[in-house]
C-alpha cells in the first residue's frame, strides 16, 4: 500500500505540530538554555544584584549566605563585589565580552562602576571572565585578576565544584577590597605519586621472591613425578 502525496504531507504536517506541542510542554527549547546581557536582571544604586544565578548552580544556603555577604562588604568598603553564573553565552560571544556588558548595563556611567567588581562564569565551557572598574584597577591589577580567574575559580571549576569557586572568590577578593594583603589562590593538595606506585626496587624483590618459589616447587614436583612414572 503506498501512500499519496496529500496524505504524506498531512502527516508530515501533524509530525510538525506535535513536535512544537511537546516543545512547549517541555517549556525549553536550545537556545532558551543560552544566557545574553538582556537575560540578566537590572541593578541601580538603590537595588543592587550581587548574585545571579541563571545556571541554578549555587545552592539555596549559599545563595543567602553570598547575598548577605556581599552587601556587607558594599556597606563596609564602599567597594561592589557582584558574581554571575551562566549555563551557557549566546552563540558568537566570548566570557569577556559578556561580562563587560553586564558591567555597562550595571553601571552606565565610570562614575558608577569606579568601585565595582563582577565576576563571570560560564558552567558549561568553565570560562571566567572579570570586569574592575578604574578606581579598582590597581587594587586588583591583570596579574591578580588573571590569578583570580584561572586558579581561584578555575580549580574548583574544573571539578563542578561551583559553590566553593564562588566562595573561594568572595573570599580572596572581599580580603583585597577590604585592604588587606590578597591572600591568594587556594592550596591545591598533591598527589603523592611515591606512595600511589610500587618502586622500582620493591617490584625486582617481589619478582624475585616468586621466581625463587616457582623453582623450588618445580624442583620437588618434577623428581616426584618422574618417580612415580617409573614405578608405575
Amino acid at each position: 500500500m503506498k501512500f499519496q502525496p496529500k496524505s504524506l504531507q498531512w502527516w508530515q504536517k501533524l509530525g510538525v505540530w506535535l513536535a512544537a506541542v511537546l516543545l512547549a510542554m517541555g517549556g525549553v527549547t536550545p537556545s532558551a538554555l543560552a544566557t545574553g546581557v538582556y537575560d540578566v536582571p537590572y541593578a541601580t544604586a538603590d537595588q543592587p544584584v550581587w548574585l545571579v544565578d541563571q545556571a541554578e548552580a549555587v545552592s539555596r544556603a549559599n545563595e543567602g549566605r553570598l547575598n548577605r555577604e556581599l552587601s556587607d562588604l558594599a556597606a563596609t568598603t564602599g567597594k561592589g563585589l557582584h558574581f554571575v553564573a551562566i549555563r551557557r553565552l549566546d552563540y558568537g560571544q566570548t566570557m569577556e565580552e559578556f561580562t563587560d556588558k553586564v558591567f555597562a548595563k550595571w553601571f552606565p556611567t565610570p562614575e558608577a562602576g569606579a568601585n565595582e567588581v563582577v565576576v563571570a562564569m560560564d558552567v558549561l565551557t568553565n570560562n571566567v571572565a572579570i570586569a574592575i572598574g578604574e578606581n579598582l584597577q590597581n587594587v586588583i591589577p591583570p596579574e591578580t585578576a588573571a590569578s583570580i580567574t584561572g586558579e581561584t575559580l578555575g580549580y574548583p571549576l574544573r571539578s563542578s565544584a561551583y559553590n566553593q569557586a564562588l566562595l573561594d572568590a568572595e573570599a580572596r577578593i572581599g580580603a583585597i577590597l577590604n585592604g588587606e594583603a590578597d591572600p591568594g589562590p587556594p592550596e591545591i593538595a598533591e598527589i603523592n605519586i611515591e606512595s600511589t606506585f610500587t618502586k622500582a626496587e620493591d617490584t625486582k624483590t617481589t619478582s624475585s621472591t616468586i621466581w625463587v618459589v616457582v623453582l623450588l616447587l618445580l624442583a620437588t614436583i618434577i623428581p616426584m613425578a618422574t618417580y612415580w612414572w617409573y614405578v608405575r
